[in-house]
């Protein structure tokens, strides 16, 4: 008999106290999504740890909800992987829960990729045969058939649908069948999908993705495989204490934002001059011993011209902007020789600029709203781009 399912929000600084058999509570804690401390006899304080996401371990559900909510969550994983990935890439229909609504939005998407056929294209095969087709592979034919003129080891194109595109969408969905108490109609859909894709291989858990590039002949497969690649990167399946099955869609939100910004503004300054480089790596000190490492920083002929980094931090609109930051970012601003420095919150009061004394460096505090359309985060990172980089670049010009 299943559990109560246990629910905190990203934010909860409480947690929620749950009786919990010792194998459980210990495959729980194996997933990080939350913080499991010992409470005297069975008993067991949760505590989320900074990471959101959703963990099934036989009829236990636990689930970290988002400030953001699962929608936009998918969008800046989406995003940060591939800039080309829009919101109606993941399901329109608001679900409450992560499970479903990554189910959906998986079927719904290789529903349509797949309804005019199965995509085919061009693979190479490496095989021996009996006489020459394509191309003859003299290394393997030397090394595996010294002397030997027959079988001859060749390589060739074949026109198939065992391409990358149709690997990674099955084993999305191969991935996907595997999380316990899914609802049954998704569960048959998934298995009617999965039956359309038979012959294509399924990509070993942990191997590298097979590489795709959009294209007209793909382009009804695009937006089902960047929702596949998120939920391969992501999500696992894997044995737990017993005969349990530990199902895992775990988040590390400070890494998202992060990657999300960096990704953004890469595409927001392409259109300037210089290159956009993320975890630039320089150093404070003239002997070159005190690392550091902004986030994203423009560079115009090798030269900085634009510092910023971002902060996934505040708890809410009103939540101050902690000093530390400016601290850093003075640092950075002073080891890179520039005037401004940007911070970049998930969430924050209005955006605020402070001159630190006996310098020329101000510093300003920009907050990013997660909860708005994506088209307007974006354009706020466009906006922003264009200002830091025509502010810094003028400044740094006069010099």
């Amino acid at each position: 008999m299943s559990e109560p399912p246990i629910v905190l929000d990203e934010l909860d600084s409480k947690g929620i106290r749950r009786r919990l058999e010792d194998g459980i509570a210990a495959a729980l804690s194996s997933t990080g999504l939350v913080e499991v401390r010992p409470d005297g006899d069975d008993w067991w304080h949760l505590l989320p740890t900074g990471k959101v996401g959703a963990v099934r371990i036989g009829g236990l559900d636990v689930q970290v909800r988002p400030k953001t909510g699962i929608t936009r969550l998918l969008f800046l994983l989406g995003y940060a992987l591939d800039p080309g990935f829009r919101p109606e890439d993941v399901t329109a229909t608001a679900e409450p829960d992560l499970w479903p609504a990554l189910a959906e939005s998986l079927i719904r998407q290789a529903e349509r990729a797949l309804a005019p056929g199965v995509l085919q294209g061009y693979v190479s095969v490496d095989e021996a045969l009996p006489l020459v087709r394509g191309r003859i592979r003299f290394a393997d034919q030397f090394t595996r058939r010294p002397g030997m003129l027959l079988p001859i080891e060749v390589r060739y194109d074949e026109y198939a649908t065992d391409i990358a595109e149709n690997r990674i969408l099955r084993t999305a969905l191969r991935r996907m069948a595997t999380v316990p108490r899914l609802p049954s109609g998704a569960l048959a859909r998934i298995t009617h999908l999965d039956g359309r894709l038979d012959g294509i291989h399924i990509l070993p858990a942990g191997t590298p993705l097979p590489s795709w590039r959009p294209s007209r002949l793909n382009e009804r497969y695009t937006a089902a495989l960047r929702l596949a690649q998120i939920i391969l990167r992501y999500q696992s399946a894997e044995p737990g204490p017993g005969d349990l099955t530990i199902a895992a869609f775990v988040v590390n939100m400070v890494k998202v934002f992060e990657d999300f910004v960096t990704t953004a503004l890469r595409e927001a300054l392409a259109p300037y001059p210089g290159h956009t480089a993320g975890q630039y790596q320089d150093h404070l000190d003239i002997d070159r011993t005190i690392p550091i490492r902004p986030d994203v920083v423009h560079l115009v002929n090798q030269r900085p011209v634009a510092v910023f980094d971002a902060k996934y931090k505040l708890e809410g609109p009103s939540s101050r902007y902690p000093n530390a930051d400016a601290y850093q970012m003075l640092a950075y601003c002073t080891a890179l020789d520039l005037p401004t420095g940007w911070l970049i919150y998930a969430q924050g009061t209005a955006p605020s600029r402070r001159r630190v004394r006996h310098t020329g460096i101000d510093i300003v505090h920009h907050p990013l709203d997660l909860t708005a359309a994506p088209h307007q985060i974006l354009t706020d990172l466009d906006n922003l781009a264009q200002d830091a980089f025509l502010a810094q670049h003028q400044a740094v010009t006069l010099r």
